[in-house]
């Protein structure tokens, strides 16, 4: 247009046939010109820096122990300020052992001589435990003497099967006297009844054999063996004792408690201990057949911490994420167990809390609710959740998304194995399933699988997630500094001097380091534990920071400064022949002076790639470059091609061959943007006046009501949740919501039926809980009479000061 108006309408010039031919070659060479600026100007290559840095990052994650299913996952755990985790596998090694026992009223700290067992309990003893439980599950001594026994199918199961071992005896030659064939009823464990039993038929009757949680179990206890093995009355106040003084120490130990109880049912006379029956009992009023039991023995199961979990644990602490313990133990043993992984820190307020005083807290006496309000009461403190299901696991986690007591709000990673997790997997930013224990169903609702069920790995994915949002910010950064300069310089070039100084093929060979080779050599920093010492960015944090935007500008000014200094005054500066149009005919051959500018660009665009290796304000730029092979060889591939460009490019690139000194000043040019980086890096970003930020997410939801077959009230990943992924992948594409789609349909009709029925417990229960306790005096809050009815789960929440927990080594 400038040319039109220059040509035509000030010189007065007319459109001639001689002239067709240079005003059409004119014509083309602006018409390219402005194509490549808009080329150029817009950064293309970000969609590509994020593929890159999420592929690279994933494939590294695999050696971590970490299966991306979903790619946007790796970068939201980056910003995660919450982990919800389950106990059993993932904090502790799931190798369990029995290593404390209560049999004929006599607490064994040891495993006890079967010889010392009175006969009676010792042959109910062992066949309770090698009949009621799945024949699946077995224990394969090593040949080997130092190698531990190979444990196959549930690990409660295997860690009774061992003490039976341990005992000397043989389950397996149990289990062939009774074969599955012969068992005539079971009740399988679930989270609800939290007991196994399993019914035998014999000549005189039936046997009940029952396992599960020692205070369910107990309270469904009319007597209890003694040492002589002969029955007796087993008391209410015989149960409160034997908590206290058994079952409770185990707990603080750590140890997960399981009763083993027994019923007989016969036809004829039966003794105070069983049961008479005319017809046979109706095996399917379960409430009346498991309950007058005879308490056989409570055993203390140990599962031990990991040992890289207290410091796993540490990290994230410092890191500024919450670790919170979703178990489905006792209170006492969750508790002990979370004091050891460090979850309950020294000097420390923090809350232990049951599932059922969880409800009782955050629901409305009235409609039995959850209410957001009373909500954000509870969670902020909460550390363990014990005693809880996968339906308080899905609460916890959807109270806690949907909280707005942190400005930024909270962003809630989640682990699961079970069948009844999916619902919670799916309604947490992201969701990991255990690959080892994991159900089918909990893999296909999580976002990453940890191969080896270990949590020291969800950390790992917190460096690799972080290290994607650094690593697509220093693309930005570098991106962005070359955008302005090669648009403002295209601009002012042809405002100025009618043509650009920079021509159409080199800055496209710009484009190609900035899009290419810079996302790729910048995509593929590893990780370290300097990303472990910040804070999460959290929901709405800007993209491109202050210090990134104050690097950004800094830099534009330099590089913009030395172009246009070697412009207008290069030629005279070096006493090269000038470039510009006004002295240089039109058609002229590439000149140096025009080289030199590109030449230069490129030289300060390369030193810059290395200041933005870091966008926190470091000043150590070259840190860990020998770790990052991938950039040094980027690095100076693009330094040499571009020799061989100045060198050997001629017409094809629009250069001329530099003497030595002349590379030798685009090389101090060059050198001089690091030099600049540090003056920069000086300016204390906290003076400086508020500067444009970029990339801040919206907490807009999306509407996704018109999809068909969404039913998304019900639903565990609700409208809302893609709006809370990460600022760099907002919406996830039509298969991954068409995946949600088919968990939230798998799990609705189950999910409906067991919510109905546990608002049907709850209501009722609200008025039956216990206050809160706490260990300094009770909390200030009405009581609530208790009801035996609804009463099966005393709570016992505790609101302490951490230097009270009941570490393992005391009494």
């Amino acid at each position: 247009m400038k040319f039109c108006i220059h040509e035509f309408a000030v010189k007065k010039e007319v459109w001639s046939s001689d002239k067709t031919t240079i005003y059409l070659e004119l014509f083309v060479k602006y018409f390219i010109i402005g194509v490549t600026v808009l080329v150029v100007a817009v950064p293309e290559g970000l969609p590509l820096a994020v593929t890159l840095a999420l592929a690279y990052s994933v494939r590294k994650m695999m050696f971590d122990n970490n299966l991306v299913r979903h790619l946007d996952a790796c970068e939201t755990m980056g910003n995660a300020t919450a982990i919800c985790s389950d106990k059993t596998g993932t904090l502790t090694t799931n190798r369990m052992t029995v290593v404390q026992s209560y049999i004929g009223c006599i607490h064994y700290k040891q495993t006890p001589n079967f010889n010392d067992i009175n006969p009676a309990i010792s042959n109910l003893l062992i066949h309770t435990i090698a009949i009621n439980s799945g024949y699946t599950s077995k224990v394969i001594l090593s040949k080997d003497s130092s190698t531990l026994p190979t444990q196959l199918g549930n690990k409660t199961e295997c860690a009774l099967l061992g003490f039976v071992l341990d005992l000397g005896q043989d389950y397996d030659a149990l289990r062939e006297e009774t074969p599955v064939d012969k068992i005539y009823k079971i009740y399988t464990f679930n989270s609800v009844r939290k007991s196994m039993s399993t019914v035998l038929k014999l000549e005189d009757g039936f046997r009940l054999y029952t396992k599960g949680a020692s205070e369910i179990v107990l309270k469904k206890c009319d007597f209890i063996l003694g040492h002589d093995g002969i029955p007796k009355p087993f008391s209410l106040q015989d149960q409160e004792d034997m908590v206290a003084n058994v079952i409770e120490p185990m707990a603080n130990y750590g140890l997960r408690t399981l009763c083993l109880a027994f019923k007989h049912f016969v036809h004829g006379p039966a003794k105070e201990n069983e049961t008479h029956y005319d017809e046979e009992p109706n095996w399917e009023k379960e409430d009346e057949i498991i309950r007058g039991l005879t308490c056989i023995a409570v055993v203390g199961i140990e599962d031990p911490v990991r040992s890289e979990v207290p410091g796993a644990i540490k990290k994230c602490q410092e890191a500024g994420i919450t670790v919170r313990m979703v178990t489905g133990d006792n209170v006492n043993t969750a508790r002990s167990i979370a004091a050891k992984c460090g979850i309950l820190r020294p000097g420390e307020e923090f809350l232990v809390i049951e599932g059922r005083e969880f409800n009782h807290r955050i629901r409305d006496p009235a409609t039995g609710e959850v209410k957001q309000e009373l909500f954000d009461q509870v969670w902020p403190q909460l550390r363990v959740l014990a005693r809880s299901s996968p339906q308080d696991k899905y609460t916890l986690v959807k109270g806690i998304i949907d909280s707005r007591v942190n400005a930024n709000r909270e962003v809630v990673a989640v682990t699961g194995d079970g069948t009844n997790d999916g619902p919670a997997l799916k309604k947490a930013d992201v969701g990991f399933a255990m690959g080892i224990s994991g159900t089918d169903v909990a893999k296909e609702a999580s976002d990453i699988i940890l191969t080896d069920d270990n949590f020291t790995s969800i950390v790992k994915a917190v460096m690799w997630g972080r290290n994607v949002y650094d690593s697509i910010a220093k693309f930005l950064q570098f991106q962005l500094t070359v955008n302005v300069v090669a648009v403002l310089v295209a601009f002012f070039g042809a405002c100025t001097i009618n043509d650009s100084p920079l021509k159409a093929i080199q800055m496209l060979w710009v484009n190609l380091i900035m899009d290419t080779l810079a996302s790729l050599a910048l995509a593929t920093e590893l990780p370290t534990e300097e990303l472990l010492k910040r804070k999460p960015y959290g929901r709405t944090k800007a993209l491109i920071s202050r210090t990134m935007m104050k690097n950004i500008i800094g830099h534009a000014i330099y590089q913009l400064t030395v172009i246009f200094v070697l412009l207008f005054g290069g030629a005279e500066i070096l006493d090269i022949d000038s470039g510009r149009i006004e002295e240089a005919e039109k058609h002229a051959p590439p000149s140096q002076h025009f080289t030199i500018i590109f030449n230069t660009f490129v030289m300060m665009t390369l030193f810059n790639e290395v200041n933005s290796r870091k966008i926190h304000g470091q000043r150590n730029i070259l840190s860990g470059l020998r770790r990052n092979p991938v950039f040094v060889g980027i690095w100076v591939g693009t330094l040499i091609s571009q020799i061989i460009i100045i060198e050997l490019g001629g017409f094809a690139f629009s250069t001329k061959g530099l003497s030595l000194e002349q590379w030798l000043w685009c090389l101090f040019l060059g050198i001089g943007a690091l030099l600049w980086g540090q003056i920069i890096t000086t300016i204390p970003t906290h003076k400086l006046p508020h500067l444009c930020t970029w990339g801040t997410s919206s907490d807009a939801q999306l509407d996704m009501d018109a999809i068909d077959g969404a039913k998304l009230d019900a639903s565990p990943e609700s409208d809302d949740h893609v709006g809370r992924r990460g600022q760099i992948l907002w919406v996830r594409g039509l298969t991954r919501l068409q995946q949600q789609i088919r968990v939230v349909n798998a799990f609705q009709m189950d999910l409906d039926s067991h919510l109905d029925s546990y608002d049907k417990r709850s209501r009722p229960s609200v008025a039956s809980l216990p206050s809160l306790q706490l260990r300094s005096g009770p909390l200030k809050k009405n009581n609530l009479p208790s009801s035996p009815e609804t009463d099966e789960c005393p709570s016992k929440p505790w609101l302490n000061r951490a230097e009270s927990i009941p570490y393992a080594d005391e009494p």
